[in-house]
């Protein structure tokens, strides 16, 4: 994987382009933001450096757009001295790192190795993640309605047939799809998953269907689209009631001839991909309103497997807590009071498992000791869903809460449970040291503050 720097200097570009090329095997340049947008493939730039100051588009718009194609880039920026409270903003919206000009040139090499490093770990823990049966590592469940829906999918994986899985966002529809491809005969071919709802309209279909270099302006090198990536092996869509109805017929066609067709090239291109979609929609529904075709709902729908909403499988909640107490509880041995696990129990959970989880990462920060007790619970229920908790006897204050006061208490509860050892603390939050050094002065929390 390659980095790209977008400069509009021309000696620092020069520069920039020299120094990286000593640590990065594969170094391209842009003279703008607008030609580095233009230039960025996330199949081929793992890296992309670029300035803050530019002319027709700067770098924070660059930032933004990179990881709205692509959240796995890593963005570095480059910046003037006397502008570091940008770069700031720039770490605070995603970016991995900035470096204040002029800069020292181990310190860039540092950077970027570092940056490269990160990627090249990644791609390790993907390559392991295919070779793991992930499916039966992480869904946890004791529910029988969950354990027909699990019944179901393992009746029908080993097939090549279309599989459909409907729920609500968070009831782990991705796990469900990578269960799938580990029991079928493809598990040994690449998991590739798409969130048809995340990508902009204008790179859905090359990000699909890919294109041949030249194929429109800005198209300088071939790009494969995901299903030649997942050939031989699962293509998950996800939220594909999200797909634009223009781009259905071109899914359908995949569907029915088993080639693509990419743009730029002169004949299709053959591929073997087994097909595994999520929604959260009614495709049944939406399709009579016109909003997605019917023929296609048919074929995505030769398996339809629904997925239930937590709220309608209270069961699982206990053994999702232990899951997930062990999960975040950072090696403590934490337990739930009985009260607050009824709470638990009977909270509607709207986010489904994904909000459990988050739940549950709280209140490890915030528990007093090794016990979560009621009122812990309940006034994080009450926060996050604006409604009183059952047998909590906690309503929303009028004059609102305060989001600031909540975010300050839960990272003095982490430098407290990690002995004010940032490093560690910052992992234990899971994020960069600097970060948690910028909210520590941000509210104003000391060393040692808060201890006998």
């Amino acid at each position: 994987m390659g980095v790209l720097i977008i400069e509009d200097d021309a000696t620092m570009r020069e520069v920039l382009a020299f120094q990286v090329g000593e640590v990065a095997p594969d170094v391209e340049v842009a003279v703008d933001g607008q030609a580095g947008l233009d230039a960025f493939d996330p199949a081929r730039h793992a890296v992309v450096i670029t300035d803050l100051k530019m002319p027709k588009v700067d770098g924070m718009t660059v930032l933004r757009k990179v990881l709205e194609r692509a959240p796995e880039a890593l963005v570095v920026v480059t910046t003037a001295f006397g502008d570091v409270a940008v770069a700031v903003e720039a770490m605070k919206a995603g970016a991995f790192d900035f470096i204040a000009k002029p800069f020292d040139r181990e310190h860039l090499r540092s950077v970027i190795r570092k940056a490269l490093s990160v990627t090249a770990l990644r791609t390790r823990v993907t390559e392991l993640e295919a070779t793991l049966d992930w499916g039966e590592r992480s869904l946890v469940y004791s529910s029988a309605r969950m354990g027909q829906a699990v019944t179901t999918i393992d009746r029908v994986a080993g097939s090549d047939a279309t599989i459909l899985l409907t729920g609500e966002s968070g009831t782990g529809k991705e796990l469900l799809a990578r269960r799938i491809h580990a029991r079928s005969p493809r598990r040994s071919g690449p998991f590739v998953a798409v969130n048809c709802g995340a990508i902009p309209r204008e790179l859905l279909e090359s990000e699909l269907f890919g294109h041949a270099r030249g194929a429109f302006t800005g198209a300088m090198k071939e790009h494969k689209g995901r299903f030649e990536v997942a050939n031989r092996g699962t293509l998950f869509l996800d939220e594909i009631g999200e797909m634009p109805v223009d781009l259905q017929p071109k899914l359908l066609r995949v569907l029915e001839s088993g080639t693509v067709d990419v743009l730029g090239r002169e004949r299709p291109q053959p591929v073997d991909v087994r097909i595994v979609a999520a929604t959260n929609r009614d495709l049944a529904a939406e399709g009579a309103a016109g909003r997605f075709r019917s023929d296609l709902y048919f074929r995505l729908a030769v398996i339809e497997v629904r997925i239930p909403p937590l709220r309608e499988r209270p069961e699982d909640v206990p053994v999702l807590v232990e899951h997930f107490l062990s999960k975040w509880g950072g090696g403590r041995r934490i337990h739930v009071a009985p009260d607050a696990m009824t709470m638990l129990r009977t909270a509607p959970w709207t986010g489904n498992v994904r909000e459990l989880e988050n739940a549950v990462r709280r209140f490890c920060l915030l528990a007093d000791g090794d016990e979560i007790g009621g009122d812990l619970v309940a006034e994080a229920l009450r926060l996050t869903s604006g409604v009183p908790v059952a047998g909590a006897g906690i309503v929303l204050p009028a004059g609102g809460v305060s989001l600031r006061d909540l975010e300050r208490q839960v990272i003095l509860k982490a430098l407290q449970m990690n002995g004010f050892n940032q490093s560690r603390t910052a992992k234990f939050l899971r994020v960069p040291r600097h970060i948690l050094l910028y909210r520590m002065k941000k509210y104003g929390i000391e060393a040692g503050e808060g201890e006998p």
